[in-house]
């Protein structure tokens, strides 16, 4: 009886491997090298990812330059006398033209006051508040305070012995408590006339402590994913809704109280999330992308106006016979980042503060422009782009969408000219990007590389505002991406978007990153992204089973990468099931049969998982440890990275 249940224990296990899945990675093909750009982020001043996001101001409306000059601002009066003029020198100072004339008799019962973007976040650490005052007649006294929003007093500090000439005034602010929407306060005592104009206020603690710099826990967010690229400054906010709405790198470096404020085209696109209040200061300019590029370790992409605005919108293009300024614009960024600090641009950057090149490489010509008049201007670029900087990489756009005549044409025409990178865009739902594992597979080898430039799974629609940021589709877009890598050499770069989101003042959704005054969070999306991007390798290798690519083949999706300079082979394997599986890997030309490795899991039972600012890793990798050649298991909707020494 024994020797019958023993036979009969081993002829199920020998059914069972049989009917196990073996997936043979062949480590002894190597092939194409996988891009350093690969795995990059796209950043768009969208949903407050500037003002009132990355970039670390806390006042909002700080030069009294929005249309509406008090907008964000409210008088004080608590018995005390006073009166507030906005002054206009327009012919004077064209860049910043208004400030703030204030006539007090008071005790400190008059004053002024900032809401910040949706509130001023608070903590309890130190804060640095700065302001260009001069006094005019009298003598006044300035007393700052950070107030919470229950009313709370939880800084304060003054500033005294004004001088008739306009001077920066400086205070530390130590608040002693934590506050998610307060206030920043202004009150006058004494009698006389004062004007202040840029008035600021950073957290001490930003990125790299950088005086009036960007928002750290953002950036470290950032930092984390170790991208291969930043994309800047978009996005539609390229072309803005006309021309003259256009995003003009010049107008964005420099002295940071000379860049003139832009309305920012969000701010009336959408009436579901209208926001009024939504401008560009451009504290967040050129200079600090490239900076922010060169921190983290990734290249800078910028993008600039082609002489097209939105084709949404207006449709507004700049006449061909007048197109050099634009032609120009590209010229000179390349001088300002590239450049000997001997010429103009080059010296500007030097000023700045930064005497050594940036080392751009690489230029978007157009954001998401289509048809001929859009090829015709691309044209017009290259032509004198190529001639004089052979060695700057460019990207045309293949238009809105993923497929049909206008992105049929777009590729036709860009054949042609031989261009260097056609950037794709796919905003779809999730069942989209399964059915596209297969997309690149069948690409031409020899014509221009792809780049990925905007993709996110929809989970209701495009522009719905009922889009989430669930594990569905940040699965979905996992097993695209093993699409994506599997093809490294067709696509070169890619970038999910848009970036981030305030929760409190978003017009798109979904987004790769959220925030409050206080605290952020990487959502599912995220971490697909960051666990493609931190395991990217140098090479890709074949992954198969039974000589057939994992695309969607009994709902698993799979890619596999060598890293020569750490000796690693890494697996990517996505199970898109709702039921587990499991398999037994074999490693051809590698001695990984019983070695030991690791497994980060993404997982959840719940396609409609995602994080929040109160549980902001619910779902986030898990690391487990898992011998090859033994069987491994995956779990129902899974995203699973291999890593072998």
């Amino acid at each position: 009886m024994k020797k019958y249940l023993l036979s009969l224990f081993l002829l199920f296990s020998f059914c069972f491997l049989l009917a196990q899945k073996k997936l043979i990675v062949h480590a002894d093909k190597i092939g194409a090298q996988v891009s350093p750009t690969m795995w990059g982020i796209f950043f768009e001043d969208i949903n407050f990812a500037a003002d009132g996001g990355l970039y670390a101001e806390l006042v909002k409306n700080r030069s009294f330059e929005f249309p509406m000059p008090l907008m964000g601002w409210k008088e004080i009066k608590k018995g005390g006398n006073g009166k507030l003029l906005i002054i206009n020198l327009e012919n004077e100072k064209p860049q910043n033209p208004r400030y703030a004339n204030i006539k007090v008799d008071a005790a400190n019962n008059y004053g002024i006051s900032n809401e910040g973007f949706r509130g001023i976040g608070i903590k309890s650490e130190a804060y640095n508040f700065s302001v260009l005052a001069r006094k005019t007649e009298g003598d006044v006294q300035m007393t700052v305070e950070l107030i919470s929003s229950s009313g709370k007093k939880l800084a304060t500090g003054s500033i005294n012995n004004l001088t008739p000439d306009w001077n920066e005034y400086k205070l530390s602010l130590l608040s002693s408590d934590t506050s998610l929407k307060g206030s920043l306060q202004i009150l006058f005592s004494g009698k006389g006339i004062v004007d202040i104009d840029v008035v600021s206020l950073f957290p001490q603690n930003t990125w790299k402590n950088r005086s009036k710099g960007l928002r750290a826990d953002l950036v470290q967010l950032l930092a984390d994913m170790k991208p291969g690229f930043i994309r800047f400054p978009g996005g539609c906010i390229v072309e803005g809704r006309d021309l003259t709405n256009r995003y003009q790198w010049k107008e964005t470096v420099g002295a940071t109280d000379a860049r003139k404020v832009l309305m920012n085209r969000w701010n009336v696109e959408f009436r579901h999330r209208p926001a009024p209040d939504y401008f560009q200061t451009f504290g967040l300019g050129f200079f600090e992308y490239f900076q922010l590029s060169e921190d983290i370790g990734a290249e800078p992409l910028p993008i600039l106006n082609c002489g097209m605005a939105c084709q949404y919108n207006s449709g507004e293009v700049v006449a061909l016979n007048e197109i050099d300024p634009y032609i120009q614009d590209a010229l000179d960024l390349i001088e300002f980042a590239n450049g000997n600090t001997t010429t103009k641009w080059g010296k500007l950057r030097a000023d700045m503060g930064h005497p050594q090149p940036f080392n751009l490489k690489s230029i978007g010509i157009g954001n998401e422009q289509w048809d001929e008049q859009y090829v015709e201007r691309f044209a017009a670029f290259e032509k004198v782009l190529k001639a004089k900087h052979p060695e700057i990489k460019l990207a045309a756009a293949a238009g809105p969408s993923a497929d049909g005549p206008r992105f049929d044409y777009a590729w036709k025409e860009f054949r042609k000219l031989n261009v260097d990178l056609i950037d794709e865009h796919y905003y779809q739902e999730p069942d989209w990007f399964l059915k596209n594992a297969h997309r690149y597979d069948n690409y031409d080898r020899t014509g221009p590389k792809v780049f990925a430039g905007e993709y996110a799974a929809q989970s209701r629609g495009i522009a719905n505002s009922e889009n989430r940021n669930n594990w569905q589709c940040a699965l979905a877009e996992a097993a695209f991406m093993t699409g994506l890598e599997r093809n490294a050499d067709v696509v070169t770069m890619s970038s999910y978007a848009p970036l981030f989101a305030h929760v409190d003042a978003w017009q798109w959704t979904p987004d790769l990153i959220w925030f409050d005054n206080l605290r952020s969070y990487g959502t599912p999306n995220y971490y697909v992204q960051k666990l493609f991007a931190t395991n990217k390798g140098t090479h890709v290798v074949p992954v198969m089973e039974n000589g057939v690519v994992l695309a969607g083949k009994d709902s698993l999706y799979a890619s596999a990468v060598m890293d020569k300079n750490k000796k690693e082979m890494i697996i990517k394997i996505v199970n898109s099931s709702s039921s587990p599986t499991s398999f037994v890997l074999d490693i051809k030309g590698m001695k990984a049969a019983n070695k030991e490795a690791t497994m980060q899991v993404l997982s959840s039972s719940d396609k409609l998982a995602v994080n929040s600012l109160d549980n902001p890793q619910s779902l986030a990798p898990v690391e487990k440890k898992i011998v090859i050649n033994k069987s491994i298991s995956l779990q129902p909707l899974s995203f699973n990275v291999i890593k072998i020494q």
